[in-house]
Formats: structure tokens, sequence, C-alpha cells
């Protein structure tokens, strides 16, 4: 099945942990991703929430393999700013193999944050954020 980000946006959070689980890591990315936020997932406002997301706080990232770094798509104007380290390493879902994104290292801003993902399409990634060691919210990157 083809996925994107209009589907994600319909998805129950059983339904995305489910996803994110069935999939590979697939290949680390390189170049600029769009990205969105999937909050609230299986609610009447995940689609509100994420254009609002989209709109005012983050767009997408941008990743560079040679590096092994990304930053992020931030604000209304698309700063690229927030650095992660890029890796592959067990989830913490499920143990199995995925693509992380640790700031732990690299921001002062988001030194809580660990991003996980996985790819469920050709180009196209699904990912889980946490906060310290708790998931909170899901995204989708497409390249």
């Amino acid at each position: 099945m083809t996925y994107t980000a209009k589907k994600l946006l319909t998805m129950t959070d059983a339904e995305l942990s489910d996803l994110f689980s069935r999939s590979e890591p697939g290949p680390i990315p390189n170049g600029q991703a769009q990205g969105t936020a999937i909050v609230a997932p299986g609610t009447p406002f995940t689609q509100d929430i994420a254009q609002v997301i989209n709109i005012f706080a983050w767009q997408g990232k941008v990743f560079n393999t040679e590096k092994m770094a990304l930053v992020n798509k931030i604000s209304v104007f698309g700063l690229e700013a927030i650095l992660a380290h890029i890796s592959r390493e067990p989830s913490w879902i499920d143990g199995k193999e995925c693509i992380v994104l640790d700031y732990s290292k690299t921001s002062v801003v988001a030194h809580w944050v660990r991003d996980e993902m996985r790819l469920i399409s050709p180009g196209f990634y699904l990912g889980r954020v946490f906060w310290k060691d708790d998931p909170i919210i899901y995204f989708s990157l497409e390249f």
C-alpha cells in the first residue's frame, strides 16, 4: 500500500503503532523532507492540528547523510535549526531496528527529544517522537 500524509492523518493511534512496528527502517534519507505532525490520531482534531503546526512551528527536516546529522525546518519562516545526530538503533517501542534522530547531545532546546522513524512507502517515513522516555506524537516525512 502507498501511504500519504493525508492517509496517516485519518488513522488511529493503534493503526499508526501497528504500521510503525510492521515497517523496516529503510535507508537513511538524504536531503529535504516535508514533514507532517500527527497529534491526537484518530480524532476530529488531527488534521487541523497538523495544519497549524505546519504553518507556525515545524515544516520538516533536512538530512545530511555525509555528516549523519539533520536540522529541523521551524517557524513561519522555515528556519533551519535544532540539530540532531542520525543513527540506526533498536526502537524503544519494539526493539527492532529503526532510524534514530537523537537531540540529546546536539540541542539545548530539544535535548530530551528522540525521534524514531521507519520507511512505510518509497521516500515516505513514519516517525515517533519521544519526550524523555514517553512516546508523545507521530510524524511523517516525505522526500
